[in-house]
């Protein structure tokens, strides 16, 4: 596959080595940040409010000292369908004092269950 040289083409890129099926629906996490907790709270309640389907976590960033608001979107991480979202939340979170700050995707999707038990040892009996 060829993605555009910008940072979103090169961490779909990075993706489709890692083996993550860019073909189907993914939970893709974008970052909005506020250096107000009051603005943050107000965007993420304007958020919940608003038509957009996804969840949202708010929590202070310790490491940049900013409030982050994580909203996680189910989509198919297609080039053109990322930039789309990434450029409505930035506009969303610019009427709060805010920005977007990247967006990721956790490797281990619903369905994979390699670490669903970390604290599990391994035995004869295991059929996995």
């Amino acid at each position: 596959m060829q993605f555009p040289d910008d940072d979103n083409g090169k961490m779909l890129a990075a993706m489709a080595d890692a083996g993550i099926d860019l073909t189907k629906a993914l939970d893709v996490d974008f970052f909005l940040v506020f250096d107000d907790q009051r603005d943050a709270e107000s965007a993420a309640q304007e958020l919940a409010q608003s038509e957009l389907e996804g969840e949202m976590e708010l929590h202070l960033n310790d490491e940049v000292g900013k409030w982050e608001l994580i909203v996680c979107v189910n989509m198919v991480p297609q080039y053109d369908a990322i930039v789309e979202q990434e450029m409505e939340l930035n506009t969303f979170a610019a009427e709060f004092g805010g920005a977007t700050d990247g967006w990721g995707v956790m490797q281990h999707q619903e369905g994979d269950d390699e670490f669903a038990d970390d604290d599990h040892e391994c035995s004869d009996d295991c059929k996995h």
